[in-house]
């Protein structure tokens, strides 16, 4: 496990040789001095309350536990010291730590650092699981959601924590605007991220509830949805004046940006202006990056 790959919070407290390492069999360090690497039983070791992965893929954590059994744990976990109940709370490693039961070990190596207070042990569990990549969408929603909030950070700052661009952080919370119904087929894995987003186009819960009906009746395709969501968009007044092209137009634009665009039409009809709603300071710097993007191609 490189540096890179857990995040310059987890790096600043686990020395680079122990990343650097990935040979190393765990089981040499063993010290009694807090803040040192030392073996500990594995029943020691409780889980973070804050996790923010609300699932464990069952095969993944299967993988793993056969290359624990092999190679045993390469990077060791990161705990603090549990002065109330004795032993150890998790800080970051939850599916090494779910592996290695699951592998039959007794005891696993960890890096125990006391000097982490509760928000940093959160910062530091959020960033670690949303830097794997292995989160869900909503998982990943959900997490750069409580940096946000219980960090009082920007979706800038969140973006340069975890090492994403602000675009693809902005996207990611807007799957929280979604409607219960849809958040549960999302969270259900009945519909990816995809779908989610393209039932976002839609203005009311209604159509988003029948939208999403024929999207798992149909089990249509990411593309199949934001086809099927133009569609519902453009025939929405029928008997609407403005020519068929700006209805589509104005679907089409509402769809790829995830924000509602209405085209108003000079007399002529040839001439008008294009207005694109946004929702929070954000998402304005959200579409005005969009729309600079002079090598992307609307639709």
């Amino acid at each position: 496990m490189t540096q890179s790959r857990l995040g310059r919070g987890l790096a600043a407290l686990i020395p680079s040789d122990i990343l650097e390492s990935p040979g190393r069999p765990a089981k040499i360090a063993v010290t009694g001095e807090r803040g040192a690497l030392r073996m500990v039983p594995l029943d020691q070791v409780r889980p973070n309350p804050e996790q923010p992965r609300m699932r464990f893929n069952a095969n993944e954590l299967e993988s793993l536990a056969s290359s624990i059994s092999e190679h045993g744990v390469i990077t060791p976990l990161l705990v603090r010291s549990d002065d109330d109940r004795g032993g150890y709370i998790l800080i970051a490693g939850e599916r090494r730590l779910r592996a290695s039961g699951l592998a039959g070990l007794e005891e696993v190596p960890v890096w125990v650092h006391d000097s982490v207070s509760s928000s940093a042990q959160l910062l530091l569990a959020l960033v670690e699981n949303i830097q794997r990549e292995d989160l869900d969408a909503l998982e990943t929603a959900l997490a750069y959601q409580r940096l946000i909030e219980d960090f009082n950070l920007t979706q800038g700052d969140v973006a340069r924590r975890v090492g994403k661009d602000r675009t693809t952080v902005a996207n990611a919370i807007r799957l929280l605007r979604l409607p219960e119904f849809a958040l549960a087929e999302l969270r259900a894995g009945t519909i990816s991220a995809g779908h989610a987003k393209a039932l976002l186009s839609l203005p009311d819960d209604a159509l988003m509830r029948k939208a999403l009906a024929e999207i798992v009746s149909k089990e249509l395709s990411v593309r199949g949805a934001e086809r099927l969501v133009q569609k519902m968009m453009s025939g929405r007044r029928p008997t609407n004046a403005k020519p068929a092209a700006y209805r589509h137009a104005a679907a089409l634009l509402t769809s790829t940006l995830g924000t509602k665009v209405k085209i108003e039409t000079k007399a002529r009809g040839d001439r008008g202006t294009i207005l694109i709603d946004f929702h929070s300071k954000e998402d304005l710097t959200r579409l005005v990056d969009w729309l600079a993007r002079t090598d992307t191609p609307v639709g």
